[in-house]
């Protein structure tokens, strides 16, 4: 029966050709020795990977030999790596769960691109996806958490995911197939086991079919998500630009908190931070909200989103010249021209810093860079990130835009010097 479903379950969706090759993460426990010997029962070509993460004692490397023994007996190639587990959470500070999972899954897609497999078949089953359920409910999520696990994820596929963990235990009987018991899954430390051992037993006193209707809840919400991103995709064509997101065109979305929550999400910012984005809409430039890797930053007109790196200083090109009546000033924004007897101090570039001004070319008075810029309706994001060139303290170039007028080149001049910026 289980052999059954899971062959139905893989053509309908698409999961695996009988041509292709999968690596088969392998723990040792009841559900992973099954999705193996399903795959196999049913003719895919299989390799076998498993994980010593080292935080069970000699539990750990009793799953190491276990695995060992059941490869060798179904003549599986099987790979084994050892993890310094507690050693990279510290490093990274995150949970060791967070550790354990990135590291399989950076191993699994190395392997699985050595080892020539199309796919990384994991043996979560329909259980598991009820607790994600419920997991993601309880922390809060949109309704992208609410679908449980999905069959496919990039190169990862799970077979099981139509049968429950007492349809895995059944066939394993009938197989009179041996696998190892995790000790941790019967505590409960983690909220996982938390929500397996007390919250759904509880629930299923009060509705003895809460595992199939959460199920059939999670298919529906599968279906009204493709519908939402649908409508988001076609929400983010209209309101992002070169520019940025388009904050006239953002507030006249019909739900304009959750669009600009799933633009900004993938790029590390919370809901928090988005409801923050929202009140500052309407108020003065300038507020700038960071995550890791990004910044979205309030201008007059958009929401500009730019990279939380600095971009690179430019690099410049140096030429001196003996200067006379008929030498021809270059006229172009990435070329300045200086009276090199003029430059008596260090030359440097950096990035402009609040306070700094100049005297424009072909002016007398002094004004402060950031005026300057914001007559060129330079936006915040631009502001922050001009560089300029600097002769000791005195800021000679505004690069890519002028020169400081005390500088230029004169009837006097006797020799120039010319700073090009490199393309």
């Amino acid at each position: 029966m289980l052999i059954r479903k899971v062959k139905q379950f893989i053509e309908r969706q698409g999961l695996l050709k009988t041509d292709e090759k999968t690596l088969v993460a392998l723990s040792g426990g009841a559900d992973s020795v099954a999705l193996l010997r399903v795959l196999m029962q049913l003719g895919f070509s299989c390799e076998a990977a498993h994980c010593n993460f080292h935080l069970r004692g000699d539990e750990s490397d009793r799953d190491e030999a276990f695995v060992k023994e059941l490869c060798e007996e179904l003549q599986v190639g099987l790979h084994v790596q050892h993890f310094h587990t507690k050693e990279y959470a510290r490093e990274y500070g995150i949970s060791i769960e967070m550790a354990a999972r990135e590291l399989r899954y950076n191993w699994f897609e190395q392997l699985r691109q050595e080892t020539g497999c199309q796919w990384i078949s994991v043996a979560h089953h329909q259980d598991d996806s009820i607790e994600t359920f419920l997991l993601n409910l309880i922390r809060g999520t949109g309704i992208k958490g609410l679908r449980g696990i999905q069959p496919k994820n990039g190169f990862v596929i799970r077979p099981l995911l139509c049968v429950n963990r007492s349809e895995v235990l059944d066939y394993l009987q009938e197989l009179k197939q041996p696998f190892v018991n995790d000790s941790s899954n019967l505590l409960d430390d983690y909220t996982r086991n938390t929500i397996r051992h007390k919250l759904i037993p509880m629930l299923e006193t009060i509705n003895p079919s809460f595992r199939q209707s959460l199920l059939q809840t999670a298919d529906h919400l599968n279906e009204v998500h493709h519908i939402y991103n649908n409508c988001i995709a076609k929400g983010k064509d209209r309101v992002k630009n070169d520019r940025g997101i388009d904050i006239a065109k953002l507030q006249q979305e019909p739900s304009p908190q959750s669009l600009l929550y799933e633009i900004a999400s993938p790029l590390g910012f919370n809901s928090a931070q988005v409801a923050d984005m929202m009140e500052a809409l309407t108020g003065q430039s300038g507020k700038v909200f960071e995550s890791k890797e990004w910044h979205i930053i309030k201008d007059r007109t958009h929401l500009l989103i730019e990279p939380a790196i600095p971009p690179t200083p430019p690099e410049l090109e140096t030429d001196q010249y003996l200067y006379s009546q008929g030498f021809e000033i270059p006229r172009d924004k990435h070329t300045a021209c200086f009276d090199a007897d003029k430059l008596n101090d260090a030359i440097s570039v950096r990035l402009c810093r609040p306070g700094d001004w100049f005297v424009p070319f072909g002016m007398k008075g002094r004004k402060l860079i950031s005026d300057f810029l914001t007559d060129l309706k330079k936006n915040v994001s631009q502001k922050a990130n001009q560089y300029v060139l600097c002769c000791g303290n005195d800021v000679i170039w505004v690069i890519g835009e002028r020169i400081d007028n005390r500088f230029r080149v004169t009837n006097s001049t006797k020799r120039v010097v010319i700073f090009r910026k490199k393309a």
